[in-house]
């Protein structure tokens, strides 16, 4: 495998970003969405790049709420999406943009605490997270538009 980089992603990479998303997820967005994301919150929105090209995501944005783990309002990243096309899986990318995505959310803006919705049957996404110390904190019942339920899944930071 060659040299895997990550990085914040900018507006030229929206296109492959979208094409990633197509490809490997169910739920897809409008380009106002992710135009949105990239302008408010362009330092936790990353892209992984293998021999310079684009081959995953993740993206997140900073939100305040009750915390999942103590009685308090504390602000936290909310990880949006995250995607690595399938050729690319299981080679530590979507790890290496989460650990990035994670220090980013606490070290940039103090995010206490970061959460997910997974879908619960995504086993491989369920175990990463999981192998990330993230803790399943509620199921939100067909929290997706196909009907499918969600773990929603959270770590203290």
């Amino acid at each position: 495998m060659s040299f895997i980089r990550v990085r914040p992603a900018i507006m030229d990479d929206i296109d492959m970003v979208i094409a990633i998303n197509i490809e490997c997820l169910p739920e897809h967005y409008p380009l106002s969405f992710w135009v949105e994301h990239l302008k408010k919150w362009s330092d936790i929105f990353y892209v992984a790049e293998v021999d310079n090209e684009i081959v995953g995501y993740a993206l997140s944005r900073i939100e305040e709420g009750q915390s999942y783990f103590k009685s308090s309002y504390i602000k936290m990243g909310h990880i949006v999406s995250v995607a690595v096309r399938e050729k690319f899986r299981r080679k530590g990318i979507a790890t290496y943009m989460i650990l990035t995505l994670l220090n980013s959310l606490k070290s940039i803006y103090g995010a206490e605490e970061a959460f997910l919705e997974v879908r619960i049957s995504n086993e491989p996404a369920i175990k990463l997270y999981e192998k990330l110390s993230f803790k399943v904190v509620k199921k939100l019942t067909q929290y997706y538009l196909d009907g499918e339920d969600a773990l929603l899944m959270a770590k203290a930071l």
